[in-house]
């Protein structure tokens, strides 16, 4: 069977590769809505280094999505069935290791093509269906079970105080962590420090608010996630450390491409847990579904989500990116082509 990939070949430049896929014990899926991510902006403005780029352009971009099922040669799906799709793939079994972590797994969307193609084909364990998520948000379930891994490695790695949770940005990040800390551990007190009043204005379900620049004297926290990334690395560990309680977690999440100098003094004095977390399986979404399908996480998640014009044709796909940059949050859109 022909499939149409749409790649991009070199920044802001994309290309249809036509391929024959065979889909033997393959779950084929139609995409419908797909969402951008900061890493599939990084790829298409080509704000990566040029030795990644041309290692892994070019490449299908978009990593999270959720679509219906056309036919499945494994028979565990029905035709119409709606699902989201798993980017991870792990090729071995590790009782001890997380699928995300595991030697030899890689990730759609990094260095193999992404779901922007006329049809995904995966195996059946990379699917897990959904019903009562509207689509728009179901495209950001890989975003949600991102947060929802966090989440998990936190509980197994954090000491039983946990009176006060600290989230470090105020981005799509952060406040995804915010609304599955709020429901997984709803007696902690949730608190987010930012820099964008605006932004943090979004966050009227969690416990307290502050600007970076103007904690109050006293400011301390239990655990702490690192949600900033990018340049913002710097500051938000430097002030978790100087924030957090002796023995405190920190969950270091924040994406950034340069080295982050790290207060390790502080660290030692205060016997403090660093932990780094990324990607997702498939509990972590299973997981993400069961909490998407509450009506309140889902109307807080509305929040975040910007539904741009669908995309029929690959000068729509520039539209979107560009209206992406625009957005405060996630941006989502159809999948016509």
């Amino acid at each position: 069977m022909i499939n149409y990939i749409y790649q991009l070949v070199s920044p802001r430049v994309f290309s249809v590769e036509y391929a024959d896929v065979d889909l033997k014990d393959r779950v084929v899926i139609r995409p419908k809505y797909l969402a951008v991510c900061h890493a599939d902006q990084r790829y298409y403005l080509g704000q990566r280094d040029m030795r990644v780029l041309r290692k892994k352009l070019p490449m299908a971009l978009i990593h999270e999505c959720c679509g219906e099922v056309i036919a499945d040669g494994t028979g565990q799906y029905q035709p119409g069935q709606k699902v989201v799709m798993i980017p991870n793939v792990s090729i071995m079994e590790d009782g001890i290791v997380y699928e995300n972590y595991a030697k030899g797994s890689y990730f759609l969307s990094s260095g193999h093509d992404g779901f922007m193609r006329e049809f995904v084909d995966l195996p059946a364990d990379r699917v897990v269906p959904f019903e009562k998520i509207a689509p728009p948000i179901a495209a950001i379930t890989e975003f949600v079970s991102v947060a929802v891994h966090a989440s998990t490695r936190f509980d197994l790695a954090a000491h039983a105080r946990r009176d006060t949770i600290g989230i470090w940005g105020d981005g799509s990040l952060a406040y995804v962590v915010a609304c599955i800390l709020r429901r997984r551990f709803p007696e902690s007190r949730v608190v987010v420090v930012g820099k964008n009043e605006r932004k943090l204005s979004q966050f009227s379900f969690v416990h307290d608010t502050y600007i970076a620049d103007n904690l109050p004297d006293g400011f301390r926290v239990d655990h702490a996630f690192e949600c900033a990334g990018g340049e913002g690395s710097f500051y938000a560990i430097d002030d978790i450390i100087r924030s957090i309680n002796p023995q405190g977690t920190v969950m270091l999440m924040g994406v950034s491409e340069n080295k982050v100098p790290i207060n390790t003094r502080d660290i030692l004095e205060k016997g403090l847990s660093f932990v780094g977390c990324s990607r997702s399986g498939r509990a972590d979404f299973e997981r993400a579904v069961r909490y998407m399908e509450d009506a309140q996480l889902q109307r807080r998640l509305q929040v975040i989500v910007y539904e741009d014009q669908p995309v029929n044709c690959i000068e729509d796909l520039h539209r979107v990116f560009a209206t992406d940059l625009n957005t405060p949050f996630k941006t989502v859109f159809g999948w016509n082509m």
